[in-house]
This record gives C-alpha cells, sequence and structure tokens, in this order.
C-alpha cells in the first residue's frame, strides 16, 4: 500500500504544480492586433491645403483613420515612441483641419 501512495502523491502534486503554469501560458500567447493604416490615396498629403471639396473630405477621412490608429497604438504602449506612433504624430503634425 505505502508503494503506491508515494507514486499517486508526486502525480497529483505533479499536475497541481503544472496548472496554473499552463493557465498563465494560455492567456499570454492572445496577440494583440495591430492597427491597419490606409496609405492617402493618390497624390493626397495632409502637409499640403485641399484645393477641392472631394480631396478636403479625403483628407479628413485619412487624418480620421490615423487618429484611431494612433489611439489604438497609445492603448497597447502609453510611451508614444515606437515607429509607428513617431510616423503617425510625424504625418498629423502638418493637418489643420477646415
Amino acid at each position: 500500500m505505502k508503494s503506491l501512495l508515494l507514486p499517486a502523491s508526486l502525480v497529483v502534486s505533479l499536475m497541481l504544480a503544472v496548472t496554473p503554469v499552463m493557465a498563465q501560458q494560455r492567456t499570454n500567447t492572445v496577440p494583440t492586433p495591430t492597427p491597419h493604416i490606409i496609405t492617402p490615396p493618390g497624390s493626397i498629403t495632409l502637409s499640403s491645403p485641399a484645393t477641392s471639396p472631394l480631396q478636403q473630405q479625403m483628407q479628413d477621412d485619412y487624418a480620421t483613420q490615423l487618429r484611431a490608429a494612433q489611439q489604438q497604438l497609445l492603448q497597447q504602449n502609453p510611451s508614444g515612441l515606437t515607429r509607428p506612433e513617431l510616423g503617425i504624430s510625424r504625418t498629423l503634425n502638418g493637418f489643420t483641419p477646415q
């Protein structure tokens, strides 16, 4: 009886020790999606003023998409110092909505 008790207790203690580790590994493997930034169509840039209402709307839409992507990136890394965040900030710096 003693010979069965020792291996059984070792198996149970091993299972109890491994369970929390497996639970932590399972929750940390979920990847966070990176925001998809759409490039501006054609020759639309945020640094030059729009020459038509359509171009103005396109600039506004692009700036809105950039702000949403910037917000998502800042939620993932609040420092704001990653390359995508700096690129978005640089692009938005010259834009003034009208």
